[in-house]
């Protein structure tokens, strides 16, 4: 089952808050220690937040710089597009900023090339206010540290149809929660259906593995290990799937719209979404909105899968305490907690989702699903190798279909996917 991401992408354009060019950085270095008197300017860059986030950004700045009066913070906003490109050549030509907004993949680099402030050694103080899935988030495999504070986290619940449920003889009130489940109650519905209605509409991807228990790349960071026993049964089982009619023929295609679709038309059993969704299905098909059910991402090791951003310091500004100070100001509880109100995000700090905002129902979709996504994300991790690209998302789709397709075994098929990561691996060293 894939988790659709785009309310956390619609997010994440919408609200990042990245580097903040201030001429810091250059051969010199600053001080990794952070313990001094909180003062001097920083600038603070963030990724396509001013349209829409103006205020509390301005806010947010003003209500720092009141707390410390010998700090200054020079907010810049960068458009969306060719973000991770600015990150690469600021950190290239020594001008990366003092606080820089990354997610784990971006920051996986620049804790390599050792620009990253190690918060461990550095803010590991503030360690015990973050949710534990989300201060590891941002740990990069073969090196030892924090890299960066968790600032907003994601994820989304998964939607099923209970007509569909009961007209298969399954109990709408009881869904599948582990894949053992889910391949089960699949291959029912595919036959109740005669193969008319698939369960789900999407191929597995790394979440997937990992959710299912495989351990998906070595602890040195130097080689991925999806390949196997436990990897090549879940593929087996998708396979299963597939040929039964059980997931849907066009998943090898599929978008996250055109998943969308099929759950609406009532061709699919299952899928991911969010609370825009919900609001979707009441509008344009309101008998399947009458027969929702909500319930958490498939996960046979208990921990769902989450999607995080974090806030890193570079190692080489001049004024260590203030950045460090702002990172975490901009990432503490009140901050985070005021931030979640204004859009569709959740907090990444301790205590956080205990808050009524996200266990109180008022009867609205949007409310309904808010408290489902943020009971599962306590204890969510992100599975997501910080060391996996967008080019090793494609190479292992592309294995996948071909094991799918019956062109190659699922155990051929993840060979050859862990032996093209692994060369893309080295690429990126």
């Amino acid at each position: 089952m894939r988790i659709s991401r785009r309310t956390f992408a619609a997010a994440a354009v919408a609200l990042v808050l990245p580097l903040s060019a201030c001429g810091s950085g250059g051969d010199d270095g600053g001080s990794t220690d952070a313990s001094g008197k909180v003062e001097g300017d920083i600038t603070f860059q963030t990724w396509n937040l001013r349209a829409n986030f103006k205020p509390y950004f301005e806010g947010l700045i003003a209500d720092f710089e009141k707390k410390y009066p010998g700090t200054r913070v020079k907010w810049i906003d960068q458009p969306a597009e060719g973000y991770a490109d600015k990150i690469s050549a600021d950190a290239a030509g020594g001008t990366l900023p003092d606080v820089v907004n990354v997610s784990p993949d971006l920051v996986a680099p620049l804790a390599e090339a050792g620009l990253a402030l190690d918060l461990d050694k550095a803010a590991g103080k503030y360690k015990s206010e973050y949710l534990d899935g989300a201060w590891a988030s941002h740990q990069v495999p073969g090196l030892s540290g924090t890299y960066a504070f968790p600032w907003y986290l994601n994820t989304g619940p998964l939607f099923y149809n209970k007509s569909l449920f009961e007209k298969a003889g399954l109990d709408p009130s009881t869904p599948p929660k582990t894949y053992d489940e889910l391949f089960a109650d699949a291959l029912r519905l595919a036959k109740k259906s005669d193969g008319k209605v698939a369960t789900l509409a999407n191929v597995p991807t790394i979440e997937d593995f990992g959710r299912y228990g495989v351990q998906l790349m070595n602890k040195e960071g130097t080689g991925f290990g999806f390949n196997d026993a436990k990897g090549v049964e879940l593929l087996s089982k998708y396979k299963e799937l597939y040929d039964a009619k059980a997931l849907d023929p066009q998943a090898l295609t599929a978008t996250p719209e055109s998943s969308g679709k099929k759950f609406l038309t009532e061709a699919v059993a299952m899928n991911p979404g969010s609370a825009l969704d919900l609001g979707n299905f009441k509008k344009q098909a309101p008998n399947l909105y009458k027969n929702i059910g909500i319930t958490d991402q498939i996960t046979s090791t208990g921990h769902v899968n989450m999607y995080v951003m974090g806030v890193m310091v570079n190692s080489r500004t001049k004024h260590t305490p203030a950045a460090v100070a702002f990172a975490h100001f901009v990432t503490d509880a009140r901050n985070q907690m005021s931030f979640a109100k204004k859009v569709a995000i959740f907090p990444s700090t301790a205590g956080s989702l205990d808050d009524p905002y996200f266990t109180k129902e008022d009867g609205t979709d949007e409310t309904r699903v808010r408290i489902a996504a943020a009971q599962s994300l306590k204890n969510a991790v992100n599975y997501t190798p910080v060391l996996f690209s967008e080019q090793m998302k494609t190479a292992l789709r592309n294995e996948v279909a071909k094991a799918l397709q019956g062109k190659e075994s699922p155990k051929t098929a993840l060979d050859n996917a862990v032996k093209a990561c692994d060369q893309l691996l080295k690429q990126q060293g």
